[in-house]
């Protein structure tokens, strides 16, 4: 008899762990797992150094206990920058690895596929970087949240730089995939109306990502002669473009807005190129002496033997964000952990941030200031931080902007 109530028992114990998936795996289990989908091969200098902020966070966490006495384990995929190969991780993660939730991606069309399949299979997708306005607004859905300020909010913090330029014609040069595009609409819209009344023109130049024909597109602005730039390239594509620009004299006496231009993964390689006087969004990393900040930074640097960059701070903030979401569940179950999610406050390098109710992303601000050269290297000057929560839309548009629920 005693056999036969332990077969039975261990039956239903299946039929309950094939009806409840993660929720039970992860209840019966010491540990939470994280599944964590990034472009690590096509962009290691922003995603080595954002795995290594968040492996900091999560050994932090682990040390002191872990989340409600289960330690944090974090299974890490590559999405070979492709919405396909991501989605397939995803599910490989979900189906196969029964990991409580979901993080990460880099490229905003490969997060956007992300948190499709978050919508579709009603799993919890926290998004760290992927920066497309789509990705919590147009796109937005239950299951997705956002860590870093989107396109639209890190434009509203460089726009009032531009706007006080007053030039009309501007050249913009930005990757033609999402991010790219989200950003350029998002500066001509907010320019026309910050500057109505001299008008403005745009004279656009869409590269393709990670391929740019640096010298055509230097050529063609200053054939166009436009006032002023708009710049949203990153990576190898920035260091091409800065080159030509520079040997082609093409920022002399033309002042350019750049995106993320400040932040060390993308700054540090421009060297003595480093163009002076461009108003950037970036991270003045060895300037920063706020108390949580060198705090976060000394740590990094004791574990790494390195200075942090960007990635640094998003995979480091994504991990405690999503500790503290657990934590407040009690729980891996979706709808608790979404609960859980509203209005949310985290500790982050950059200070408390919050995770809004009304479309799931984050206030995490950026830091604005000008480009300039010191002992060979290029820095940011004159910076001040911006909160995110002062460049969102108002409630009232993030409502037309979101599908219905």
């Amino acid at each position: 008899m005693k056999r036969s109530l332990f077969v039975l028992s261990a039956a239903a114990a299946a039929t309950f762990a094939a009806l409840h998936g993660t929720a039970f795996a992860q209840a019966t289990s010491g540990v939470i797992r994280i599944g964590e989908i990034n472009s690590y091969k096509a962009q290691p200098a922003f995603l080595e150094p954002y795995k290594k902020g968040w492996e900091l966070a999560q050994d932090e966490i682990n040390r002191t206990g872990g989340v409600n006495g289960k330690k944090l384990e974090t299974l890490f995929r590559d999405d070979n920058a492709t919405p396909g190969d991501a989605v397939r991780a995803a599910e490989e993660l979900v189906a196969r690895e029964k990991v409580a939730l979901i993080a990460g991606t880099f490229l905003s069309n490969v997060g956007l596929a992300v948190g499709d399949f978050a919508k579709q299979r009603k799993v919890m997708f926290i998004a760290s970087e992927p920066l497309s306005d789509k990705v919590t607004w147009g796109n937005g859905n239950a299951y997705t949240y956002r860590l870093r300020p989107s396109t639209y909010m890190q434009t509203t913090m460089l726009v009032p730089e531009a706007a006080k330029l007053a030039k009309k014609r501007w050249g913009i040069v930005y990757p033609n995939y999402e991010y790219g595009q989200s950003a350029a609409n998002s500066f001509k819209k907010l320019l026309i109306a910050a500057q109505p009344a001299g008008g403005v023109e745009f004279i656009e130049q869409a590269t393709p990502l990670g391929k740019i024909d640096a010298g055509a597109v230097a050529q063609a602005l200053l054939d166009a002669k436009v006032d002023a730039i708009f710049n949203v390239t990153f990576g190898t594509d920035l260091q091409k473009f800065v080159r030509e620009g520079n040997t082609r004299g093409l920022f002399k006496d033309r002042p350019v807005v750049s995106l993320l231009s400040g932040e060390p993964e993308y700054l540090d390689p421009l060297k003595d190129e480093t163009p002076a006087g461009w108003w950037v969004t970036g991270y003045p990393w060895a300037d920063l002496n706020t108390a949580e900040h060198k705090a976060f930074r000394d740590a990094y640097q004791a574990k790494y033997k390195d200075y942090p960059r960007a990635g640094s701070v998003v995979g480091y903030a994504t991990m405690k964000s999503v500790a503290a979401m657990l934590k407040k569940a009690n729980s891996t179950d979706v709808a608790k952990m979404q609960a859980a999610m509203k209005n949310l406050p985290v500790d982050t390098p950059f200070g408390k941030i919050t995770w809004r109710a009304q479309d799931n992303q984050s206030t995490l601000g950026a830091y604005v200031g000008r480009l300039a050269q010191k002992d060979g290297k290029g820095v940011m000057t004159g910076w001040r931080y911006v909160d995110g929560k002062d460049v969102m839309p108002t409630d009232e548009e993030v409502k037309r902007l979101r599908p219905a629920q």
